[in-house]
């Protein structure tokens, strides 16, 4: 079967995609696809891991060899689909530049010269090193790392039982400012009921690239069989802008002007819901006063947007409260004013009233929550498995400063590892050991992070391939992929509870194991057998998570996805509810109004959602009220450079798997017609990108879908290590041209700033 571009695509956007790959893979792992013999298939349900969105699987196996990958048909929000990067799960799995032995660094490091070692030297180094740093300097000197979701409790786990509070998460390099204004203001986190909105409103949210299968499926079916309006304001016509109804090209790092003017517009028309502005929230007032002076011109003298379309665009968003909505985003033009451009998304929804209604923002129900209001069992609640773990005294590296007091309990601020390590402020850290993260591709200012890790006496990574964070370690441990391992149960709870489980689907190719067997081993060759006690295997971890219900975790083994009671909830949703007790008559007695609106409660200071937050202006002085705050995001003779995501990589993890590689091997830079014509380049030339950070060689894309004073490249690509082969020197490594700065409050990374373009 030959692959090509379009029949990737087509079959990975249905069901799945086979990967015949068997011509690009030398040697032995070409033979164990190409010469499987005919047989029975078989199936495992499980869990993907190209993308964080971590969408259930359904793999066939023939000869003990995944020949394809496929959603799991039980998994409905998900549409029984995989993405490009899902069905490019086998190509992984048989990539011969996988790592499959641990190695250790014998030169310089980034130089590329490496030793195979086995796993007990590798422990036994590690764990002496560890050892002497922690007696030498304390166990703080050491940071801890991963990408957030599957398996990160595992390392943090070691770290709090090594003694380190220095655990960090990926968030401040994507997703947290979302994540800490919905702290800030709900006390937890959120969802979007995408699928049901009459009326959305995106602020670069491209979920048609940077997937979320069951955002993305949502609304695919949204629009085409519903009918619902969506407007996009975004700095270039992306895919999303592309199928949207009215596309905006916003001048970057101004979202947040057209998102105040909008809320003034709401506020001194009365178009927002007063009841509920009354019954659930607080500092309505301080937010209105705020918001006075921040009219439709004004932002559109700002942003570019005409002000009669704020206008009425914000006429029609309310006209279809409570069932409209304001996407709070993901990746957006990133600037210093991230957290207020969060609040005020969160601000406008609130202002809709759309909470908890359909086609709005809702609380997930895990099992605890949808029992309590079913008045009986539905739905196991799981069970917390890890040991008890010693009192940790000393502060973390990133809580020296107030602002970020959201953060200390949930990741952290990532880049502040390098901040410690070369200023040694507010002590020095020593070692670095992380796991599924690629802070040289994530982060910004590589330069600054290789300076980083050379100063460092320790640094250890574990993956799949020898990354370009990788690359700077002194042993790099390999990690099974997601088709070779199992892992925790993980609570994928929405309307009502939903879990889900990763289990293998192959055999383990060569010497690699799962990343919890990695962190346990090194804990015990570490001394710290006591803090592992509880369980000795994934199995068991699991079973202890169900409590002992054998038959639980059969049902979950067997199916890969299971749900519970199936009844969706709303609390603000008579028809909803109505369904909920005839399911459930024994359950929670509806209030006068045939609603659960009594149920929904806030973790905020005041119990109550806060539009303005007495707690974050004193943790952060002047930070409560929201308020608009001009940024710089390039010097005058500059054009703004932005980046997004593609739909066939996912940032720093797969520009070097063969079939995504061969897909898209580089990220042109888009350049205007009218900027292009003055430089004297078209598409395909050779460019040059620069500016006080770095300076990067690549490809011009000339567009008309960007503004012109505005270039735009996909994350991911441009790898400066040798050891990926398919990726090295293969596009525009974004780090090189991004500055250090940390923002405000949610710590996020800067990723806007400006660059100048000639032709080589």
């Amino acid at each position: 079967m030959k692959i090509t571009r379009r029949t990737f695509l087509k079959s990975a956007t249905v069901g799945g995609a086979y990967c015949a790959l068997s011509t690009a893979l030398p040697g032995t792992l070409a033979r164990l696809y190409a010469e499987a013999p005919e047989a029975m298939a078989q199936y495992v349900n499980s869990v993907c891991e190209m993308c964080s969105t971590r969408c259930p699987i359904s793999a066939e196996i023939i000869n003990g060899k995944n020949v394809y990958l496929g959603g799991n048909p039980r998994a409905k929000p998900f549409g029984g689909s995989v993405c490009a990067r899902g069905g490019a799960g086998h190509s992984l799995l048989y990539d011969p530049e996988r790592l499959v032995k641990p190695i250790k660094r014998v030169g310089e490091r980034g130089e590329g010269k490496w030793q195979e070692i086995s796993w007990e030297e590798a422990y036994a180094s590690i764990a002496e090193k560890l050892n002497a740093i922690k007696a030498q300097y304390g166990p703080e000197a050491v940071a801890f790392a991963s990408k957030s979701g599957s398996g990160h409790r595992h390392i943090f786990h070691l770290a709090n039982a090594y003694g380190s509070p220095n655990t960090f998460t990926h968030g401040t390099t994507c997703p947290t400012a979302y994540q800490v204004a919905a702290k800030a203001m709900f006390g937890g986190g959120v969802s979007r009921d995408i699928g049901n909105s009459k009326y959305i409103i995106n602020f670069g949210h491209n979920i048609y690239e940077g997937i979320n299968m069951s955002e993305t499926i949502g609304m695919m079916n949204n629009q085409m069989s519903k009918g619902a309006k969506l407007v996009v304001f975004e700095p270039r016509f992306s895919i999303l802008a592309d199928k949207a109804d009215e596309w905006f090209a916003v001048k970057p790092g101004t979202d947040i002007a057209v998102a105040l003017a909008m809320c003034h517009v709401m506020i001194t028309e009365e178009l927002y819901d007063k009841e509920f502005i009354t019954q659930f929230v607080s500092g309505f007032n301080e937010f209105s006063e705020s918001v006075a002076n921040y009219t439709p011109e004004w932002a559109a003298k700002i942003s570019d947007v005409p002000a009669e379309d704020i206008e009425r665009i914000t006429r029609e968003l309310a006209s279809f409260a409570p069932h409209s909505l304001v996407d709070y985003g993901h990746r957006t033009t990133f600037t210093t004013e991230e957290f207020d451009l969060r609040r005020t998304l969160y601000a406008l929804n609130i202002l809709l009233g759309n909470l908890e209604r359909e086609g709005g923002l809702f609380f997930s129900k895990d099992a605890k929550t949808y029992n309590s209001l079913a008045g009986e069992q539905v739905a196991p609640v799981l069970a917390g498995v890890f040991d008890k773990l010693p009192k940790i005294e000393a502060k973390r590296i990133d809580q020296v400063d107030s602002q970020y007091f959201l953060l200390w309990s949930s990741g952290g601020i990532y880049q502040s590892i390098i901040d410690a390590t070369l200023e040694e402020k507010p002590y020095p850290l020593k070692a670095w050991v992380m796991v599924r993260s690629n802070p040289m591709q994530t982060m910004t200012d590589r330069a600054k992070i290789v300076e980083a890790m050379k100063k460092l006496e320790l640094v250890v990574c574990c993956d799949v391939y020898i990354s370009e964070s990788a690359a700077y370690a002194d042993i790099v441990l390999p990690e099974s992929t997601y088709l070779e391992r199992s892992e925790d149960i993980f609570d994928r709870s929405g309307k009502f509870p939903r879990y889900a489980i990763r289990q293998p689907v192959v055999t383990t190719i060569g010497e690699t194991k799962p990343a919890w067997q990695i962190w346990r081993e090194l804990g015990i060759a570490m001394g710290l057998e006591q803090y592992y006690q509880s369980w000795k295997d994934i199995e068991e971890f699991q079973l202890a998570q169900y409590k002992g219900e054998l038959n639980e975790l059969a049902k979950i083994q067997k199916y890969g996805w299971v749900e519970y009671g199936q009844v969706p909830v709303l609390y603000r949703e008579k028809r909803e509810i109505s369904r909920f007790v005839k399911t459930f008559p024994n359950g929670r007695i509806p209030d006068y109004d045939g609603t659960y609106t009594s149920a929904l409660t806030f973790k905020t200071p005041s119990g109550k959602i806060e539009l303005s937050s007495p707690k974050v202006d004193e943790m952060a002085p002047g930070r409560g009220i929201i308020r608009y705050r001009p940024v710089s995001l390039k010097k005058d003779d500059e054009l703004y450079f932005i980046q997004g995501k593609t739909a066939i990589h996912t940032n720093g993890a797969t520009h070097n798997v063969p079939a995504l590689a061969q897909l898209m091997s580089d990220n042109g830079l888009w350049i205007h017609p009218e900027v292009a014509q003055k430089i004297g380049i078209i598409t395909g030339d050779k460019i040059r990108i620069y500016n006080d950070f770095g300076s990067e060689e690549g490809t011009a894309l000339v567009t008309p879908g960007i503004r012109p004073d505005t270039v735009f490249a996909y994350m991911g690509f441009g790898s400066k290590n040798k050891e990926l082969k398919r990726a090295y020197n293969r596009g525009i490594h974004c780090g090189q041209l991004l500055p250090h700065v940390t923002a405000p409050v949610c710590g996020m990374n800067l990723h806007t700033s400006g660059v100048k373009v000639e032709k080589l």
